[in-house]
């Protein structure tokens, strides 16, 4: 990914008193169409569902996650194919399978920065999820948390080079790296995981942590929310529908993970406290 992923740039450095040539390594960031094809009353149809900003690599789990986590589609077993190129993603559904358009809403364009831009109503934010809400009870050790946010440094390769790219990571619940994504959009990180555990169909994770590298907002955790997750941990700072969701959807939300210290602001009951030491 790092190829399609940097880009090298020179420029001029004030560094005191005077100017110095000096280059630089910045995040790419470039437009992807997610486009979808289906039959509906027996005609072809194809549509571009979104166009977003992203940073090219895994293209095809990107398109999945965001169809998925829009819920324009709820299962991978509707999908005939895909067909990536330079900056599109084909989705093919099956013949029989029509796509739930009415969920999106969208005016077709999204920020790297934003998720939730082209909605076109307050409700059509708001995605309902597919999985309900895992009766077992997950006990997560606290000091657990401090582990992942030091895996997650060693793999975030990419934003040292460039500092523009935002990261998300699944753990098990003894704190193995299961999988991590990067993009210059932290939605779009976070769609990649989602559309990856799609295709390899580990779809709920329910037995798993996210952690993400920066501020934990709304669409994060709503996506978070579909894809059936548990736990979720942030760098960053929530947002106050970020933590409304999270208690809406079960979920354990922690905030602020630097430092050997964090903040609770849902499900505190799945962590436990090692009193051994």
């Amino acid at each position: 990914m790092e190829s399609n992923a940097v880009y090298p740039v020179l420029l001029k450095r004030f560094s005191g008193e005077q100017w110095e040539p000096a280059e630089d390594r910045l995040a790419v960031e470039e437009p992807l169409a997610i486009q979808l094809s289906y039959v509906k009353d027996g005609e072809a149809t194809e549509k571009t569902i979104a166009i977003t900003m992203r940073t090219p690599g895994q293209d095809a789990e990107l398109a999945l996650g965001f169809l998925f986590t829009e819920s324009i589609i709820s299962d991978y077993n509707q999908v005939a194919a895909v067909e990536p190129g330079p900056q599109t993603v084909l989705v093919t559904l099956h013949e029989n399978e029509e796509p739930q358009l009415h969920h999106s809403e969208r005016n077709f364009y999204t920020s790297s920065s934003c998720g939730v831009c082209g909605k076109t109503s307050i409700a059509a934010i708001r995605s309902i999820p597919t999985f309900p809400e895992n009766a077992v009870q997950l006990q997560i050790r606290t000091e657990l948390f401090f582990n992942l946010e030091e895996e997650l440094k060693k793999q975030q390769a990419l934003f040292v080079k460039t500092g523009g790219l935002h990261a998300s990571a699944l753990f098990d619940l003894k704190g193995k790296l299961l999988m991590f994504r990067e993009d210059v959009g932290r939605h779009n990180a976070l769609d990649k995981l989602i559309g990856a555990s799609l295709v390899e169909g580990n779809l709920p994770l329910s037995s798993a942590i996210l952690l993400l590298s920066g501020r934990a907002s709304f669409e994060l955790l709503q996506k978070a929310a579909m894809a059936g997750i548990r736990i979720v941990a942030a760098v960053g700072a929530p947002s106050s529908m970020a933590v409304q969701v999270a208690k809406e959807a079960g979920i354990s939300l922690v905030g602020f993970l630097k430092n050997k210290r964090f903040n609770v602001y849902s499900g505190e009951e799945r962590l436990v406290v090692n009193r051994e030491s």
